[in-house]
């Protein structure tokens, strides 16, 4: 079945950097376009970033300059490499296989990493 697992969260300081891993199997990888949600306590779970199988990207507002989305196909792994992070970014971050075509959002999600921003 599929499985993605998650890691790389934790407590940063403002201004501080993180990078999220997710590693994916029990699938075709390549294929589908792949994505990190977040969700704070209190609020909806929101999109942070995709990545399609050919490299294309899209971001949230919020993270854009910020935040860099990519993918090893041969590791079937996709990253979020997080900078300049901000006490608003804190949020349990989940990583989705989305859909073979188009931006969507898929029906598999990882457990989710804690990312916390404080000082």
């Amino acid at each position: 079945q599929v499985q993605l697992v998650e890691s790389g969260g934790g407590l940063v300081q403002p201004g501080g950097s993180l990078r999220l891993s997710c590693a994916a199997s029990g699938t075709i990888f390549n294929i589908y376009t792949m994505g990190w949600y977040r969700q704070a306590p209190g609020k909806q779970r929101e999109l942070v970033a995709q990545i399609m199988s050919g490299g294309t990207t899209n971001y949230a507002d919020s993270v854009k300059g910020r935040f860099t989305i990519s993918r090893d196909n041969a590791k079937n792994t996709v990253y979020l490499q997080m900078n300049s992070l901000k006490p608003e970014d804190t949020a349990v971050y989940y990583c989705n296989r989305g859909l073979v075509l188009g931006w969507g959002t898929g029906d598999y999600w990882g457990q989710g990493t804690q990312v916390t921003v404080s000082s």
